[in-house]
């Protein structure tokens, strides 16, 4: 069952494109009509790529993966924050910053800072700071607050971008695709969709239009934890990688995700196998020294 009906995409004004002089010909597939020298867009297109998104946005949250929202533009901010808060999920609201996939240990080291000069308030060395310096590392705290409080939480490399407005976005269009990580996007009659894994042919100018397609990605990513929970009650232990492809082969979802989900599946085990092996020897350790010394005792 579709996720949305042509009525409500209708309301929302999703169908109303750009001008048909900055139009891009490779939307030409998604372009219903041309009226009083606007494009529409056909919402025939945009309910079946809607939920071919939605269901493998699903699949990524399901997967224990995170995905990062990035809308930079006046009027997608406030509703994209909003809706991205309510399923836990990053987003870049303020300023995509240059390098942040692609440099992203230095992304991390400012995040990182910010932890840094909270600790400095909590363990005094705060107040022995002169008036100046306080000031100084005050505005610092609220700049990083501002472009980065919101990927406190993302500690590795998303799984997939969600963008607005491609067009707007282009560099983190590009960092993403350098590696190899999907992008689901809004795509307007001006933009080019044969760069975006999962484009969303839509209004991505209008608040109705962009609050609407938010709300139905961040209810599938929803189902998608809900579903998650329920699974980890059920059945505790770590699956198989074959058991993982498999059950996402069965599903609608390009090779190169799956291969990204499983990848990253095996690197959280491995990860976990270091931990467990790593406080095995420093058991190991203990054990040698206090056996040295009760024989330095007798």
């Amino acid at each position: 069952m579709p996720r949305t009906d042509f009525k409500e995409l209708l309301d929302a004004g999703v169908h109303f494109g750009h001008l048909k002089r900055k139009w891009n010909p490779a939307m030409a597939p998604y372009i219903f009509m041309e009226r009083n020298g606007i494009h529409i867009i056909d919402l025939e297109k945009t309910i079946v790529k809607l939920d071919e998104a939605a269901s493998a946005m699903k699949h990524i949250a399901k997967s224990g993966k995170k995905v990062l929202f990035v809308a930079t533009k006046k009027q997608a901010k406030e509703i994209v924050s909003e809706k991205v808060k309510r399923v836990n999920m990053p987003y870049v609201t303020e300023r995509w910053p240059g390098g942040m996939l692609t440099n992203f240990p230095t992304i991390r080291k400012a995040v990182k800072k910010m932890g840094s000069i909270d600790k400095m308030a909590t363990d005094g060395t705060f107040t022995n700071l002169s008036k100046r310096e306080k000031l100084q590392v005050t505005r610092q705290r609220a700049k990083l607050e501002k472009n980065l409080g919101s990927i406190v939480d993302l500690t590795r490399l998303p799984s997939a971008l969600f963008i607005v407005d491609v067009c707007k976005e282009h560099i983190a269009v590009r960092e993403a695709k350098r590696l190899g990580i999907p992008v689901f996007a809004m795509v307007d009659t001006n933009s080019d969709p044969t760069e975006i894994d999962f484009p969303i042919p839509a209004n991505d100018d209008a608040s109705k239009s962009i609050s609407l397609i938010t709300e139905i990605l961040c209810q599938s990513i929803e189902e998608g934890l809900n579903e998650r929970k329920i699974e980890k009650d059920k059945e505790p232990g770590p699956k198989d990688k074959r058991i993982i492809r498999k059950e996402l082969e069965t599903k609608d979802i390009p090779a190169s995700l799956i291969e990204a989900i499983v990848e990253e599946e095996e690197e959280e085990e491995e990860e976990a196998e270091e931990e467990v092996s790593a406080g095995e020897v420093v058991e190991e350790d203990d054990a040698a020294d206090q056996a040295e010394d009760t024989e330095e005792e007798v």
